[in-house]
């Protein structure tokens, strides 16, 4: 297990095989599907180093998670050597504690050791307004690439879904 932060009431470390069974079950609390498939694929690429899993825990219990994918095959930047953080969650009982900015910080720490930018895409329904807010707050910018829906840049008038697979990217300075 990696240590990435660890003061106060909040550390930041690695994902552990029974986390995702912990992000699996408050997921499903909000209704959301999971797949327990994305969980196993974190382990996994957290294993063969192709994405680092960074696990909040507040008071010795799971209250996040963020990822780094550190070679991106999709998106604006994919192919590039930029990475990418994705699916930032702080769980909404842990919400207004400073752990969403920890595990930015800790992501963005990581991504500055093989890069001088990192991207991220964010949701464009009112659930992202948060998220949309903070990552602004932190410098990031629109890259102007337009909307993405399912992995693939959306044309001009094309059909698409308020979902959140619809995203913004944004990009970030890190030297």
């Amino acid at each position: 297990m990696t240590v990435y932060y660890d003061a106060g009431p909040v550390r930041i470390r690695s994902m552990l095989p029974e986390d995702a069974a912990v992000i699996y079950d408050t997921y499903s609390s909000y209704g959301w599907d999971p797949s327990p498939e994305t969980f196993r694929e974190y382990l996994t690429g957290q294993q063969d180093r192709t994405r680092l899993v960074f696990i909040a825990e507040y008071e010795g219990k799971v209250a996040g998670v963020c990822s780094l994918v550190l070679h991106p095959r999709e998106g604006p930047f994919a192919g590039m050597g930029y990475p990418e953080i994705t699916d930032l969650c702080v769980f909404f009982h842990m919400h207004k504690k400073g752990i969403g900015s920890l595990l930015l910080d800790a992501a963005e720490a990581e991504a500055a050791k093989i890069s001088d930018m990192v991207y991220l895409g964010v949701g464009v329904h009112s659930g992202y307004g948060p998220a949309q807010r903070l990552y602004v707050k932190r410098g990031y910018n629109f890259d102007g690439s337009g909307v993405w829906y399912r992995g693939k840049q959306l044309g001009q008038y094309e059909p698409c879904r308020n979902d959140d697979d619809l995203l913004l990217f944004m990009a970030k300075k890190l030297h």
